[in-house]
């Protein structure tokens, strides 16, 4: 694929890995639009580029009436990333808010077709995985891509709107000739990312000194957090070469407890605090790690970031950007919702005009 000059969206270009998304098309050279509510997404992830005038912005809300034929308008490719989400925290409580999705994807792919737009790749996620194959934590499990057939037991509604938005997908190539590609992504941290997902959240107790140091569930938890380079830079070789719909896995193999990550950001921050369980607390799945054996095969993509490497990388971004007084007061907040109300960009549903025509 030329990127220079490719007309593409971003839909929440606004937010962490959205933002990054910007970046690495900005930087190839591709016209970007981007469409963002701010529910998450901060102006300053973009603020350069806006600057720049190197992207366009739509201040708006893709629920909204014509705001999704607005925003796909003119454009060749559109990366779909918006979404009610968040981390464990805020997906299992705030099931209603995700259900939401089902519609905002469904507008979205139907505003596609008719406005002739050539390819979307669309941000799934992990979820979708049945939760009955990921409660041994003991069992050495890689989610291979046809693990998500029947029986399907995705991830609260959250993981069913990614799963039902994989399907349309794959419907609409075949009814509509439509080219896409869906990719699962696993447990994404780096810079930009929020308090709301378990990599920032240990880290901002860290930064604000928390004793005892605060773990929820048991410690036991399997993850293979993927940092955000690597997520970008999959899903945009999955724009290059997959165009029939195909689901991939998006994440490293390595598996890490959660309470090893906690170790090393007590260790690298030099936090000496006791921990603290809470088992209660919103937790997961015990044991999801990705099987990226058909993301290498089909993109010639894996990971290049370990995890020990890019924590502490994450580590050195959140203590060198952040407000000590400012997390402390706003943490337990953000740890279940999107953004606190203080956000500047609290009125959602403004639309702001486009600075440009991509026809034009």
């Amino acid at each position: 694929m030329n990127w220079n000059k490719t007309r593409t969206l971003v839909t929440g270009g606004a937010s962490f890995i959205g933002s990054t998304l910007v970046d690495a098309l900005v930087q190839r050279g591709a016209q970007v639009r981007v469409v963002d509510n701010f529910s998450s997404g901060r102006k300053e992830h973009i603020a350069g580029h806006l600057k720049a005038n190197a992207i366009e912005l739509m201040h708006a809300d893709l629920l909204d009436d014509g705001v999704a034929r607005k925003a796909v308008r003119g454009v060749d490719l559109v990366f779909h990333l918006a979404a009610d989400h968040g981390g464990r925290g805020y997906v299992d409580l705030h099931q209603a808010a995700c259900a939401g999705n089902l519609g905002l994807d469904g507008q979205l792919f139907r505003a596609c077709v008719q406005e002739d737009v050539e390819k979307i790749v669309y941000a799934s996620s992990g979820c979708i995985y049945p939760n009955y194959i990921q409660r041994d934590p003991q069992e050495m499990l890689y989610l291979t891509e046809d693990k998500a057939g029947p029986p399907y037991d995705a991830d609260n509604l959250y993981g069913w709107a990614k799963l039902m938005a994989e399907m349309t997908l794959q419907a609409y190539h075949k009814d509509y000739g439509m080219k896409a590609a869906s990719c699962r992504y696993f447990t994404v941290y780096g810079p930009r990312g929020h308090e709301n997902h378990a990599v920032i959240a240990m880290i901002a107790r860290a930064f604000i000194g928390q004793d005892p140091f605060v773990v929820w569930g048991n410690g036991e938890q399997i993850r293979n957090w993927t940092h955000v380079d690597d997520i970008v830079s999959g899903t945009l070789r999955a724009a290059e070469v997959v165009d029939d719909g195909t689901a991939m896995n998006l994440g490293t193999m390595e598996r890490t407890r959660v309470i090893d990550a906690v170790r090393e950001v007590l260790r690298y921050t030099g936090h000496q605090a006791a921990i603290e369980l809470h088992p209660e607390m919103p937790t997961g799945p015990m044991n999801r790690v990705a099987d990226n054996s058909l993301a290498k095969r089909l993109l010639d993509w894996e990971p290049q970031v370990r995890f020990m490497d890019g924590l502490r990388s994450t580590i050195d971004w959140y203590f060198a950007t952040k407000d000590r007084a400012k997390v402390a007061a706003e943490l337990e907040s953000l740890l279940t919702e999107r953004q606190t109300v203080s956000h500047e960009n609290s009125n959602s549903r403004r639309l702001s005009a486009v600075t440009a025509n991509f026809r034009g």
